[in-house]
């Protein structure tokens, strides 16, 4: 990475960080070599990183990070306090978009928070400049599939999540979202089946 791609990330990683929390246990997608974990210091718990880019795996007392793509690679356990994911939600096909949101619900506690950085469509055109007058690496350009910023909210909806927070930072160029999981309400009972009074006795088994 060239020094304006580490501005560019740091950037990213200081509009993001406030709504991280403080202990917490933190899935990070595209984790790269591990800056946010690093920049979270004392308020990193545990951190699981995925990161597609080869020779970034590592292992720390407190934190891993494992090379793939996420949803396929993920942690084992679940109960996350919370999912991050700067500057990657664009480089994700349309079609693995659900699959995406199943594994965030399904990773985090209730309350836990999806904290996600998007880029408005007029960056590629800006760093397709500033890539060719190497000032930036601009990795995976290629791979930005078309994105729509205003597609993220669609794919993060009610009733699983709850947009807590977007506003637009780097001159506008930048979007910040941070959706919240909801507990899902309790399933109702099937048409036509007939809930017991409280306090009324057990229908009798089959037979008896």
């Amino acid at each position: 990475m060239k020094t304006a791609d580490r501005f560019l990330q740091a950037w990213r990683l200081r509009a993001g960080m406030p709504w991280l929390g403080t202990d917490i246990r933190l899935v990070d997608v595209g984790a790269h070599q591990g800056e946010l974990f690093e920049a979270l210091g004392r308020r990193l718990r545990i951190g699981f990183g995925i990161e597609a880019l080869p020779h970034c795996e590592r292992q720390t007392t407190r934190y891993s990070i494992h090379r793939g793509y996420f949803p396929a690679v993920k942690p084992e356990t679940k109960e996350w306090d919370a999912l991050s994911m700067f500057a990657v939600l664009e480089h994700i096909p349309r079609a693995q978009h659900v699959a995406l949101a199943d594994a965030c619900f399904d990773l985090l506690r209730p309350g836990g928070r999806v904290v996600i950085t998007v880029p408005s469509k007029w960056v590629d055109h800006i760093l397709v400049v500033l890539r060719s007058v190497r000032l930036i690496d601009g990795m995976s350009l290629e791979e930005h599939f078309g994105f729509d910023v205003a597609n993220t909210q669609a794919i993060f909806s009610p009733p699983r999540f709850k947009l807590r927070r977007h506003r637009r930072f780097q001159l506008g160029l930048n979007h910040l979202f941070v959706f919240e999981k909801q507990p899902l309400p309790p399933l109702e009972p099937p048409p036509g089946s007939v809930t017991p009074a409280a306090g009324a006795p057990a229908a009798p088994a089959p037979g008896a």
